[in-house]
């Protein structure tokens, strides 16, 4: 789904006159952006953690973008990009940006094309309730299940299937659910307290994709949840896990970080949050060929 964001992203650098883009990322948006960055004939640096899956950093140089790996958190690469770009390289909540603002670290000049914060990001991920309303013959289900890190899929249902119901296309918003990594939770910390979002005291290391202690758009999140009578469950790695196999088995080779979303339905359903015969679309967001 991060091509989504990725293609409109790119699509507004160029608009812009943008000669290089920079990221920083897990990887797969990272990827992303890489591969948009190629098509449109933009020069890309990707900030990724020192650890980065060897998988999504060959993704990110097989499409000639430039990978930096940062020790430290997730946090740490976020810093360490947005430290490069210095007192430029645009990414404003309008979307604009001076292209020929010094910074963006090795290479010169740079736009921060930023999944969490580019608003142009979010016009692509919106389209995913498009998809799923004009598939379903404009009737939107009764819930959505994402996973939730940054928020870049979840708030962009939001927006989608927010935009359809004002426009007459939908007749209601569906209840959204975000599954979040057990030890890395902020919204279900913020939602439910410690206890809830660590429930075994351990980090959920599988779902890598999704650790995001500092989400950009944190308010955002939480007033979807409200406004949608949603909610926010965090995944430990067991579950995950156990649910990773279950979709392998089942014949979707989906990496680790998407399988929280279907194990958050089924702790939904245990505890009659949403009913069996409720409709509930989970999205499958990444590739197992990814790690």
């Amino acid at each position: 789904f991060k091509d989504r964001g990725a293609t409109t992203t790119l699509t507004r650098a160029r608009e812009l006159g943008v000669g290089r883009v920079v990221e920083d990322s897990s990887g797969n948006a990272g990827a992303a952006i890489a591969t948009y960055a190629a098509r449109a004939g933009v020069d890309a640096a990707v900030y990724v953690p020192a650890d980065v899956k060897e998988s999504k950093l060959r993704a990110i140089r097989r499409a000639g973008a430039e990978p930096v790996r940062i020790e430290g958190t997730r946090g740490d690469v976020t810093d360490a990009c947005v430290a490069a770009l210095g007192g430029g390289g645009g990414g404003s909540e309008a979307g604009e940006g001076d292209a020929g603002e010094e910074g963006g670290g090795p290479g010169g000049p740079a736009w921060y094309a930023s999944h969490a914060w580019n608003p142009a990001f979010f016009e692509g991920t919106a389209t995913v309730a498009y998809e799923i309303a004009a598939q379903r013959g404009w009737e939107a289900p009764d819930a959505v299940v994402t996973p939730l890190g940054h928020g870049t899929l979840f708030l962009g249902a939001y927006r989608g299937f927010r935009r359809l119901e004002r426009a007459g296309w939908t007749d209601s918003v569906p209840r959204l659910f975000g599954a979040q990594a057990a030890g890395i939770a902020p919204i279900v910390r913020e939602l439910h307290g410690p206890d809830a979002a660590d429930p075994e005291d351990r980090v959920n290391a599988a779902a890598d994709g999704i650790q995001i202690a500092e989400p950009v758009r944190k308010t955002e999140i939480l007033d979807a949840v409200a406004e949608t009578d949603g909610d926010a469950l965090a995944v430990t790695e067991a579950a995950a896990e156990r649910e990773l196999d279950r979709l392998h088995r089942a014949g979707f080779y989906t990496e680790p970080t998407c399988a929280v979303a279907p194990a958050a339905l089924r702790d939904l359903r245990e505890r009659g949050t949403l009913a069996a015969d409720d409709d509930v679309v989970v999205p499958l967001t990444g590739s197992g060929l990814k790690g």
